[in-house]
């Protein structure tokens, strides 16, 4: 076997990558994790430097750590503020720190990625050497953020300290159509969706739902607007940019999910969705004018 750390995703081949992704998701996959180095939404502005595991056998990728080096701790969602207060009333350095997670994701999937049947033995190979990393770079701990349920089992074994919060997860109990699943609600919630809906309808909002086969320029133009305007408003930094979201559509097509709302042929809100293989994941919202309900019915309802 061979271990190399990688500064870079464009070092690693996407294909033996992907292979290790299990249920398709998309911000595991290397088209994705490529499109936010390659336009600059990582590395030295954000904090976010790329040293991700490889480990290799005969050449052949068999397992892989998707590891940043960290120099704050944003865009991980974990807050974990007073964890570098105590270590700087202790006089010792939170930063640098290592963390295997999705730069500004917070949502649940793999991070030990490893070839089928070999978790045990791989598992332990990719902690070992994250732990050796930690020590090397003298960071001041490795992190592992999101991972699945069962890795999250194993990593506590390895009597590694488990952080818990919540998240509330949309499940779609075998609806057919959007009715099925108001029919499963209360008389009062079913009516207010619906009026929420027919309010929409009547500010005259023509909804367009596109993928990245079908959207264009104009449309991540659009987009973007809305992307950067969210953040400028909320006093945020935004660390995506056009050149990522159009990226992201041409390479992953078939799991972009763009919701675009327009008035009068001129688009004033968007939300933007990725797609696994058995799941949605709601990511972004922005709009140029608040239209009462939009916001739900494009990043709740059309995703339903």
């Amino acid at each position: 076997m061979k271990i190399t750390i990688h500064p870079r995703m464009g070092e690693i081949s996407a294909d033996q990558w992907n292979t290790l992704i299990r249920d398709n998701n998309p911000f595991l996959r290397h088209e994705f994790l490529h499109a936010l180095e390659t336009h600059d939404c990582v590395g030295e502005n954000f904090g976010w430097h790329p040293c991700h595991i490889g480990i290799y056998e005969k050449e052949q990728l068999i397992a892989a750590l998707p590891l940043y080096q960290k120099s704050n701790s944003y865009g991980e969602f974990v807050f974990d503020n007073n964890w570098a207060d105590a270590w700087t009333r202790a006089q010792l350095p939170y930063y640098p720190k290592l963390v295997s997670a999705i730069p500004y994701t917070p949502a649940g999937g793999q991070r030990l990625l490893t070839t089928l049947g070999r978790e045990e033995e791989l598992y332990a190979l990719l902690l070992q050497t994250a732990i050796m990393l930690t020590e090397r770079l003298q960071a001041s701990g490795f992190h592992c953020l999101f991972p699945t349920a069962e890795e999250q089992q194993w990593l506590s074994q390895q009597k590694l300290l488990v952080r818990h919060d919540c998240q509330f997860h949309w499940h779609n109990r075998d609806y057919q159509h959007f009715d099925d699943f108001l029919a499963k609600l209360k008389r009062k919630k079913r009516k207010n969706i619906q009026q929420e809906r027919r309010r929409v309808q009547q500010a005259g909002v023509t909804i367009r739902c596109l993928d990245g086969h079908t959207a264009t320029a104009q449309d991540w133009t659009d987009f973007n607007r809305f992307y950067q305007k969210t953040f400028d408003e909320k006093w945020g930094t935004a660390t995506l940019n056009q050149g990522f979201f159009e990226e992201v559509a041409r390479t992953l097509p078939n799991q972009v999910f763009l919701v675009l709302a327009d008035i009068d042929h001129q688009c004033l809100a968007g939300s933007l969705m990725f797609r696994s293989d058995q799941g949605l994941y709601g990511r972004y919202w922005g709009c140029d004018e608040q239209i009462d309900a939009l916001h739900f019915e494009c990043c709740y309802y059309q995703g339903i």
